[in-house]
């Protein structure tokens, strides 16, 4: 059996800044450090972190005043931090800088006077975290194309859009060419929403794919960019895709009458949870192991200036 490690795939800037957020936090102020709605979506992420001495929380409420307090990677309404200050609280925002662009742009537009649509999905996190960046009704959530022929703004000349940054990108450009068929006059990002990791993840899965009679995407159900990629990799072309939270996860009958099978990971699943899955299948298996020739990535975030050191 031949098995392709995707390149690239696992931890994007944005996921390893953020753990080491709270890594470092414990480090220097000691456990418990509370964390805010999990930090990345991945359950072994979040258990590490929880055996180190994090406390996971759904709300600030829940978390006392005396205890350093995280922010999560896919950002906060601005009322979170409001409520930190208001209770003297030390808090740390561990929001990845790319999806802090996407706060920004959506300010700027409603500073210019433009009403916002954001391409997401309803209920994520960071879709939250955008649309509490503004007060109640001038961003609009758009989720289909459908959404976008019964939007009715209140002024079609000035608009505007942003987007999350783990959607799928196909998907995504077919809700964006009906909002400009629609709209002409909306305005765009000066640069794409859709980070370089989530790109690149579904740029590395369409190139296998075709050849590809499985692929397994190591990632968690919660992950939006990890479910992207079994969609990606299934229109595509593979015979059959799989999210898996670990090789415990692997049903070994999607391997009857498979020759080839394609290995990622979505941007906030571990590299030894790929490891683990490799090991898995060459217990069963006789397989060949290929390492993809695809993008490297260089990216770097810096951390906080108060845990730099």
């Amino acid at each position: 059996m031949r098995l392709v490690l995707v390149a690239p795939r696992g931890f994007c800037a944005g996921v390893d800044r953020a753990i080491q957020i709270v890594e470092r936090a414990i480090e220097k102020y000691g456990a418990p450090v509370y964390v805010r709605h999990e930090i990345v979506h991945n359950k072994h992420v979040v258990e590490h972190l929880k055996a180190a001495g994090a406390v996971f929380v759904d709300e600030l409420a829940e978390a006392p005043d005396d205890r350093p307090v995280v922010f999560s990677a896919h950002g906060v309404p601005k009322s979170v931090p409001a409520e930190a200050r208001s209770r003297q609280m030390l808090y740390l925002d561990a929001t990845c800088p790319l999806v802090s662009k996407v706060h920004l742009d959506a300010e700027r537009h409603f500073r210019e006077g433009r009403e916002i649509v954001l391409i997401g999905h309803a209920g994520h996190p960071e879709v939250e975290g955008t649309m509490g960046q503004l007060p109640e009704g001038a961003i609009t959530l758009i989720e289909t194309v459908e959404d976008v022929a019964r939007f009715q703004p209140r002024d079609p000349t000035r608009l505007a859009y942003v987007t999350q940054t783990t959607l799928s990108v196909d998907d995504t450009v077919g809700i964006l060419a009906a909002l400009r068929a629609r709209f002409p006059a909306m305005t765009a990002p000066h640069k794409e929403d859709i980070c370089y990791a989530t790109t690149n993840r579904q740029e590395a899965v369409k190139r296998v794919a075709a050849e590809c009679d499985l692929v397994l995407v190591v990632g968690s159900r919660n992950s939006s960019n990890s479910l992207r990629l079994v969609e990606v990799a299934l229109k595509a072309g593979a015979g059959h895709a799989e999210l898996i939270d670990d090789a415990a996860g692997i049903d070994w009958s999607w391997f009857d009458g498979v020759a080839t099978v394609a290995l990622t990971a979505g941007a906030s699943a571990p590299e030894s949870l790929v490891r683990g899955v490799v090991e898995a299948v060459g217990t069963r298996f006789d397989v060949a192991v290929e390492e993809d020739a695809g993008a490297r990535e260089s990216v770097t975030f810096k951390l906080p200036r108060v845990l730099a050191d």
